[in-house]
């Protein structure tokens, strides 16, 4: 929708107009000639849109809530002190559409509303006056719930199913995500509405990531040299329109249900009076509900109850950007209405932000445990959220590219709960022209080994095996693959600290005297490990490529090039178009499996290994098992379901030996499916595509149709008493 140059045109007017806009008040905008006027309510407007289609369509917001606000309420105090500018395509007058067209369009039960703004005790109580007169009440009773920092969600139940799941969108129209929404565990998938006599129900509530979960997520995307989310509410916000429901389903997401929107019959509130009850019918049908649902009697009540929580909410395992405050009477909110944007009955009280602005000094980068580098700001130290912080990661160079960060900058910096802080974006009117880019090593900056780029990622890794801010991940793989018992964490950091293993390599010229030294070490103990690690010299040649731990070359991948090179010197001297050229292995692998032989650490490494007697070639065994029939060969064989006489990896195993290729997914190139018991998705597309399908019993005949070709694929057969 919008180009990089045109992003960044927008970028830079947001900067300028937030600094226009801060502490200005309706007297100011009051004061400005029409045409100013005009012309600031046409930049406001261009940006508030442009924000909203990163937030609401991509999911990926470049402002804080907090820089939102300012600049939606200025343009809202600008309309109303200049109320000829108002136009109907103003965002004050209706929210943006958001949609990419990758889900079906759905009409919401009702109006999905968003919420104003309050940020001091003053302005909830200037908020209540207004409800007071309304009302005409001297008190009104309010329930505070946790305003949660996801991505809120329309859930319809009919005859107590769950039929639908839609996002917000527009307030009117959202993209249908059932499926999506059925992995997340929290939302039941039958509630026993019809108990109170409702047939239909919309309700609305948040998807949310954990705190805890976020973390772990990110763990592993950094682990994997993925680029970090930046908080919980874009994880969430990205994960519920994945396209992919199991992955979905991997992520940990929540939900918080908060609100009827709709029901049939409609008169709910007949039997339903307050937002108490009715969060209570919610949870009693199954939902998870706001922990704090706080009834308040009167305003003051209300503000002590606020102002409590901005205290607790670090210890919240959900992130929450402040507390709603609604009229606890449900009758009452249809007499108070609502406007074009929000309803009156409610109003958000918004924490302070957790931003602040410093100086970006220098970039240091980080080596993580995959050999990824990542770029850390030192910043001139700031307060944010409390606490003081002097560095911020940058994730990746595509990123800082994307913002235009550069050293001296003055920067906006964000801490969200227990995320590490990051920065939103430069300063760029504070620029002098003395700022200087960052640049990426070329060495990397622990081993000094040259840094390499794969062609699907934005993030540098250092190549070297032996690096030591990867050696302990490197030493615990290569036990777990060669089935080393006694090479876990804890060995591989005794190792390591004691100074005995340096590289792989050092493995193999371990001494029991050396392990003695290691604390709670005895005899046996020393034995067995010096006896496992000399077993796995023995290992198959696929196994031991894939305990090197090259990226994107994992045992099946190590399976076909052990299969096409005989040792490990005709791999390394294999040169880009023979790699790529091999079935199963494209571009990307052939790429990294080069890179990692260019760092002669790799390579010396494996010298030494071959030199302790650990040989990277095929043995006799697997040179006869080479040159066995492949009666399958060229095949391409997928499973779904449970089998009754193999597990998955037995069968596909099986299927390999005769020569055929067992893949996970279905296309118009498998060669059959195996199914077994409660099959999955994948058998329908077989139907679907008219691909070739046996059951159980007709799989166990073509093995032993083929069995007397195959010693391993007979003794298969008799051990499970199938031949």
């Amino acid at each position: 929708m919008y180009t990089k140059e045109e992003e960044r045109e927008l970028q830079q007017l947001t900067d300028r107009l937030l600094k226009l806009v801060e502490g200005k008040g309706k007297e100011f905008f009051s004061s400005l000639s029409k045409e100013k006027a005009r012309e600031l309510a046409e930049d406001l407007r261009k940006v508030i849109r442009y924000h909203d289609y990163k937030y609401y369509v991509q999911a990926s917001p470049v402002i804080s809530d907090y820089q939102y606000d300012k600049l939606f309420h200025a343009l809202k105090e600008l309309e109303e002190a200049h109320p000829d500018l108002i136009t109907p395509d103003s965002p004050t007058q209706r929210i943006s559409p958001a949609f990419t067209g990758e889900f079906k369009k759905v009409k919401h039960y009702a109006e999905m509303t968003s919420l104003d703004n309050t940020y001091s005790p003053e302005d909830l109580r200037e908020w209540d006056r207004k409800v007071r007169e309304l009302l005409n009440q001297s008190e009104v009773e309010y329930i505070v719930e946790p305003k949660f920092d996801g991505a809120s969600v329309e859930l319809v139940y009919e005859n107590d199913l769950f039929v639908r799941g839609a996002t917000r969108g527009d307030g009117i129209y959202g993209e249908d995500i059932t499926v999506n929404l059925k992995t997340i565990r929290s939302i039941p998938l039958k509630a026993p509405f019809s108990k109170c006599g409702i047939e239909l129900i919309s309700v609305r509530g948040e998807v949310i990531m954990p705190k805890s979960v976020f973390k772990k997520l990110n763990e592993e995307r950094e682990r994997e040299g993925l680029t970090p989310f930046a908080n919980p509410r874009n994880a969430a916000a990205g994960t519920i329109r994945l396209k992919n429901p199991a992955e979905v389903a991997k992520r940990g997401l929540d939900c918080y249900v908060y609100q009827v929107l709709y029901s049939k019959p409609k008169e709910l509130c007949r039997d339903i009076k307050t937002q108490k009850e009715a969060l209570t019918l919610l949870s009693d049908c199954g939902f998870k509900t706001p922990p704090i649902q706080k009834v308040c009697r009167g305003i003051e009540e209300v503000i002590e109850t606020v102002l409590a929580a901005q205290e607790e909410r670090e210890s919240w395992d959900f992130e929450a950007d402040g507390m709603v405050i609604k009229v606890n009477d449900i009758c009452a909110w249809e007499k108070l209405g609502e406007t074009l944007h929000h309803p009156r009955w409610a109003v958000a009280y918004k924490f302070p932000a957790k931003q602040a602005v410093t100086k970006l000094i220098d970039v240091v980068w980080q080596v993580g445990r995959t050999g990824a580098l990542t770029p850390v700001a030192i910043l001139e130290p700031v307060e944010v959220g409390g606490v003081v912080v002097s560095r911020a990661t940058l994730f990746n160079p595509d990123f800082i590219k994307s913002k235009d960060i550069k050293i001296g900058d003055y920067v906006i910096v964000e801490r969200a709960g227990e995320t590490i802080p990051y920065i939103v974006g430069p300063v760029v009117e504070r620029r002098t022209g003395e700022e200087k880019p960052i640049e990426v090593p070329k060495n990397c900056p622990v081993c000094g080994a040259p840094i390499v780029k794969e062609l699907d990622e934005a993030v540098p890794r250092c190549p070297n095996i032996n690096c030591p801010a990867q050696l302990k991940e490197h030493l615990i793989y290569w036990g777990k693959v060669l089935d080393i018992k006694g090479l876990g964490e804890a060995t591989a950091s005794q190792l390591l600290k004691k100074g005995l293993v340096k590289s792989i390599a050092d493995l193999y010229y371990l001494s029991k005297i050396d392990l003695l030294k290691l604390p709670g070490w005895g005899a046996k103990k020393a034995q067995n490990l010096l006896e496992q690690i000399e077993k796995s010299k023995g290992a198959p040649f696929y196994k031991k490529l894939t305990a090197l731990g090259i990226r994107h070359v994992g045992e099946k991948t190590a399976q076909l090039l052990a299969k096409r090179f005989k040792n490990i010197r005709e791999l390394i001297e294999a040169d880009f178009t023979t790699l790529s050229s091999i079935a199963g292995i494209g571009p990307i692998t052939a790429t990294s499996i080069k890179n990692f032989f260019k760092a002669k650490q790799n390579v010396e490494m494996i010298n030494r290994l071959e030199e302790a007697g650990f040989k990277f070639e095929r043995s006799s065994e697997e040179e006869m098992e080479r040159e066995l029939p492949k009666p399958l060969e060229g095949q391409r064989v997928v499973f779904t379901g449970e089998l009754k006489h193999f597990t998955r990896k037995e069968a596909q195993r099986l299927v390999e030996l005769l020569g055929a290729n067992p893949t996970n997914s279905v296309t118009k190139k498998t060669s059959f499916v195996v199914v077994g018991e409660n099959p999955g998705s994948k058998f329908q597309k077989a139907q679907k595509l008219g691909v070739k399908m046996l059951n159980e019993e007709e799989f166990v005949e073509l093995l032993k149709k083929y069995s007397d070709l195959n010693p391993e694929v007979k003794e298969a057969l008799k051990e499970k008493g199938l031949l």
